[in-house]
């Protein structure tokens, strides 16, 4: 006898996007496998915030799949990583955040956070960059890590239990005065992003990088702070596939590029997961917006209500203009 499938939930950040390009393009897209989908599935948890959150839908929606339950801002990525990577032991309770370097755009009348994924950073100069870095952030009591993506780091320090922090989705493309944290307890960790950016201008990393055209990294964002508690964290369900191919369009309010990737998602892993629906396996997807995300799964319905399904499809625009 052949093993079931196995349980699948995907979770698509920036499914719905309230900016004017891409709000406008919500009625030129077509998704037919999406609305087959959520035709065949029940809403079963709505996460409905403003956009001043810290936090965004699709980060909220994810922590809370892998049972975490945390503060606006304080969902602790950081520590997560730390565990997983061998930084941080399943018993440390100690509080991180991540570092990641960036470029700050200087403008007329703001200072606006780039997208830290443009840099085009290796690896060899986040390391060279790290340990320029270090003796600044040891001098404040905080230790630095490596991760596995160059250009982030991981911090360990009591500085950041219950800091809460804005994340990098939230941020990009907004002067930094808007997203930084504000608290008084933060006030270390602006001198030191001071201290950060003097050091950053001197260093041959970003002599090398201005040779080739690239952006210099000018300083960094801290965000993934807090602790875990103790022990194993306990998932609800499958662990969802992020798909993140909607982010670089939605976050430039590119509406032609964040059609085409909804093309894409919807032709890709969307149809995937409709089949796996159709072989008679348990499926999820966890559509997520600026405000809000909203999780659909397979609930038990009649032979009327499984009918109509058929035949009264949702409107695809009309469920991610919700979001």
């Amino acid at each position: 006898m052949a093993e079931p499938a196995p349980a699948r939930h995907l979770l698509i950040p920036f499914a719905g996007r309230g900016s004017p390009s891409c709000r406008a393009a919500l009625p030129t897209l077509r998704l037919p496998k999406l609305e087959a989908l959520l035709g065949r599935l029940a809403v079963t948890a709505t996460d409905t915030q403003d956009e001043s959150t810290r936090s965004p839908p699709h980060e909220r929606a994810l922590a809370r799949t892998l049972g975490i339950a945390a503060a606006d801002g304080c969902i602790p990525w950081a520590a997560l990583e730390a565990r997983r990577n061998g930084a941080a032991a399943a018993d440390d309770t100690g509080a991180w955040g991540l570092v990641t370097l960036c470029h700050w755009q200087v403008g007329i009348d703001d200072v606006v956070l780039g997208d830290p994924s443009a840099i085009e950073i290796d690896a060899e100069e986040s390391t060279a960059l790290l340990a320029a870095a270090r003796p600044f952030f040891e001098e404040d009591g905080i230790a630095l890590h490596p991760s596995a993506r160059p250009g982030r780091w991981l911090a360990r320090a009591p500085i950041f239990q219950d800091l809460a922090t804005a994340a990098i989705d939230r941020a990009v493309g907004h002067p930094i005065s808007q997203w930084s944290p504000l608290a008084d307890a933060a006030r270390p960790l602006r001198r030191l992003q001071n201290e950060m950016q003097m050091l950053l201008y001197t260093q041959r990393v970003n002599d090398d990088r201005a040779a080739r055209g690239a952006p210099p990294i000018n300083s960094f964002w801290l965000s993934g702070t807090g602790a875990l508690a103790a022990g194993a964290i306990s998932p609800e369900g499958p662990v969802p596939q992020v798909d993140d191919s909607l982010r670089t369009a939605a976050l430039h309010d590119d509406g032609i590029g964040w059609a085409e990737a909804w093309q894409a998602l919807d032709a890709g892993p969307i149809a995937a997961l409709l089949d796996h629906y159709n072989a008679g396996a348990p499926v999820a997807i966890t559509l997520c917006g600026d405000r809000t995300a909203q999780r659909h799964e397979i609930q038990p319905r009649g032979f009327v209500g499984w009918a109509r399904s058929l035949f009264e499809r949702p409107r695809a625009a009309a469920v991610l203009e919700a979001l």
